[in-house]
């Protein structure tokens, strides 16, 4: 039985440690794993497993340093940190850079090789995070609205020289994320939000002659933005603006290389090109239907061992727990990386300092973005950008990065609750 000491001991532990997000996390590593040695059996899965469990394992290292680490030294540290994460993505694009399938995206220096995005993401999240801590900062304001853009513009610019517009686009989502919780005009955000479905509307009626659906959705738009009840004018304006970006889909469309477009037109018609750019996603939607509600089993998936989907460790590695466990496999995967984003939300909303708020929103914005396109790659609802499932997809750098920056959550949870309960 426990003497009061003992109590006491385990309260203080539970007070000071967030169990629901190292849980979560702990969790989705887990499925991340099995997902990996499964895809990889038969053809080196050893080899890939055991690597991707080296760099968990790494990450781990880096959580614990970071959970006991002075929040502080992270604030301190935030613009020079910056200044590398910019230089290494200049560095990427010298001779020092590693091109694969036709991207610039990794430096390689020797066997061992990383990817200077995933660690500019961090880096730059800590720049916005200490430039809107300041006294008087204000969103509203063009001064820093202005200096917020710049901080995600400069990285962006570089990352699609490399040229990777998956990385980049997580970089907007971050921003926005940032945007909408420091007090950002929702009317703004509302058509930031909206402007993917005008395009993509757009787009289908250019690939099928039929603009039925451009002009449903253009309506449903300008109807939710005439009830935000904002100036008559400036709302009309914004939906011309909104309506004349839809209408120029169609140059922009015919514009861009013949590989680009079989992208989009993957994403309204797989069929069209089953064994060229549809090839991944029509072998992805079916592993996953194919599932059931059950599953077939540890590696008796037929899509994900006979295959079909190469490489699939990486950046299609939902298809493995949903062929392999089905429904129920793909609604844990879901959960648990929903758990890890609302955790994360819920220490910005209990951190003492707003540089920790903002660390941990533009975490959950990353995560959001994330599996959502990720998940929807895999199910044919996104084009195929190369953005991974977080903590999930084979690969050093983003697992590392990652699992680095839940001990910073940990800590910034810890010395909340540190101030909330008294504890010195």
């Amino acid at each position: 039985m426990l003497d009061e000491d003992d109590v006491a001991l385990q309260r203080r532990v539970n007070d000071l440690l967030d169990w629901g997000l190292l849980l979560a996390v702990a969790g989705v590593l887990a499925m991340g794993l099995i997902s990996i040695y499964s895809a990889a059996h038969g053809m080196g899965s050893d080899s890939i497993f055991k690597r991707q469990l080296f760099f968990a394992a790494i990450g781990i290292a880096a959580a614990g340093v970071f959970f006991f680490l002075p929040e502080h030294w992270f604030r301190d540290l935030s613009y020079p940190l910056y200044g590398i994460g910019i230089l290494i993505l200049i560095a990427v694009l010298t001779p020092l850079g590693h091109v694969v399938n036709g991207q610039q995206c990794w430096i390689q220096i020797g066997s061992f090789s990383f990817q200077p995005s995933e660690l500019a993401k961090l880096t730059t999240l800590m720049a916005v995070a200490r430039y809107t801590g300041r006294k008087g900062f204000d969103i509203r304001t063009l001064r820093d609205l202005f200096v917020v853009v710049a901080l995600f513009v400069l990285p962006i610019a570089l990352v699609m020289m490399q040229p990777d517009t998956g990385s980049a686009t997580v970089f907007l989502a971050m921003l926005l994320g940032v945007y909408l919780w420091t007090g950002g005009d929702l009317f703004f955000l509302y058509f930031v939000a909206v402007a993917p479905f005008v395009a993509a509307s757009a787009l289908y009626g250019v690939l099928f002659d039929n603009m039925i659906w451009f002009a449903i959705v253009t309506a449903l738009v300008s109807l939710g933005a005439f009830l935000f009840r904002r100036n008559l004018i400036l709302t009309i304006v914004a939906c011309i603006v909104l309506v004349g970006a839809g209408l120029a889909v169609k140059p922009a469309f015919e514009s861009l290389e013949t590989y680009k477009q079989s992208r989009l037109i993957t994403l309204f018609e797989p069929e069209r090109n089953p064994r060229g750019t549809g090839y991944h996603v029509i072998q992805s939607i079916l592993a996953v239907g194919s599932g059931g509600i059950t599953g077939k089993g540890f590696l008796k998936g037929t899509q994900t061992q006979l295959r079909y989907i190469p490489e699939q460790w990486t950046d299609f590695i939902f298809c493995v727990p949903t062929e392999e466990f089905g429904f129920v496999g793909g609604t844990i995967v879901i959960a648990l990386l929903a758990s890890v984003v609302f955790r994360a939300l819920n220490i910005a909303s209990l951190a003492r300092s707003s540089f920790a708020s903002i660390i941990a929103i533009g975490f959950a914005s990353l995560l959001t973005y994330h599996t959502m396109v990720n998940i929807g790659m895999a199910v044919g609802l996104f084009p195929v950008m190369g953005i991974p499932l977080p903590f999930l997809s084979a690969g050093g750098t983003a697992l590392i990065a990652n699992i680095a920056v839940v001990g910073i959550l940990l800590n910034f949870y810890k010395t909340r609750r540190r101030r909330a309960s008294g504890v010195p």
